[in-house]
């Protein structure tokens, strides 16, 4: 008997180029995300931050009607956008990407919005999860472009929906993990200077979490990274469950013939 939790490992940095970090994010047991600060000027770091924050609360609740908690969420951090545009009019056009995976037993319950990514690492394979809402991604769909067009594409980073003053619609659903499955959930500094094959090498041969997002924020660096770089880099990993807890400190302290009794009680009430 047994919950699955994230174990994370989590690096951000400015970047090469770049006087301040755009990029906000939560790692924690139940809990990842990664938001990317879209503005410049216009402050895209606050609406990251404000995302972020409004996001990181759900960690405190268990994920029953994780849909709907996200919507809640995500209104939230859009109205505190909103409010901080009247009182900031120089503001105006601040908005942040969002991709958050929330787990839950065998379930891992994701919300995306904008081109920040979450790729998957299952055995021998390596998926990309989320889909970019990005005019790139809209070529690519055409069939206008080639993959290998769209990475190098001038236009690569414009996003056609983001979380900002006015509704836009996001991405909600959920996928099956499994202890051993490893995620990384990233922005596009890192998506944009790491190619795939690099991305997927360094999550196999980083044994640690945290080993594989320093090497990831290494890796866009070396590629000539000018943009700020995140990665979540999360296992699926094992705990018991309460239930378990209670066997095990049953069975610890009064022996097996506690730990039958404690099951017979459950199952006959």
């Amino acid at each position: 008997m047994s919950d699955l939790r994230w174990n994370y490992g989590a690096r951000t940095d400015v970047g090469g180029v770049r006087d301040h970090n755009e990029d906000a994010y939560h790692a924690g047991k139940r809990l990842i995300a990664v938001a990317d600060g879209v503005g410049g000027a216009a402050a895209g770091e606050v609406a990251s931050a404000l995302t972020i924050g409004e996001i990181a609360r759900l960690a405190r609740h268990d994920p029953a009607n994780a849909a709907a908690q996200f919507n809640a969420a995500i209104d939230n951090a859009r109205s505190q956008i909103r409010d901080h545009i009247e009182n900031n009019p120089e503001s105006t056009g601040m908005a942040t990407t969002l991709t958050a995976l929330w787990i839950k037993d065998a379930e891992a319950h994701l919300v995306h919005i904008g081109d920040s990514r979450a790729y998957l690492l299952r055995d021998d394979d390596f998926v990309q999860i989320t889909t970019d809402d990005s005019y790139v991604q809209h070529l690519l769909d055409e069939g206008a472009i080639t993959k290998a067009e769209a990475a190098k594409h001038p236009y690569r980073s414009a996003v056609t929906r983001v979380i900002q003053a006015n509704e836009l619609p996001h991405a909600y659903f959920t996928r099956p993990v499994r202890e051993g499955d490893r995620v990384v959930v990233c922005s596009d500094g890192v998506t944009d200077y790491v190619s795939e094959e690099l991305l997927e090498s360094t999550l196999r041969n980083c044994e640690l979490p945290q080993d594989a997002a320093d090497a990831l924020v290494k890796h866009a660096y070396t590629e000539g990274a000018p943009d700020n770089v995140t990665a979540v880099v999360a296992d699926v990993e094992s705990t018991p469950s309460r239930l378990g807890r209670l066997l095990l400190a049953a069975g610890a302290t009064l022996g097996i013939a506690a730990v039958v009794a404690v099951v017979w009680f459950l199952l006959r009430g």
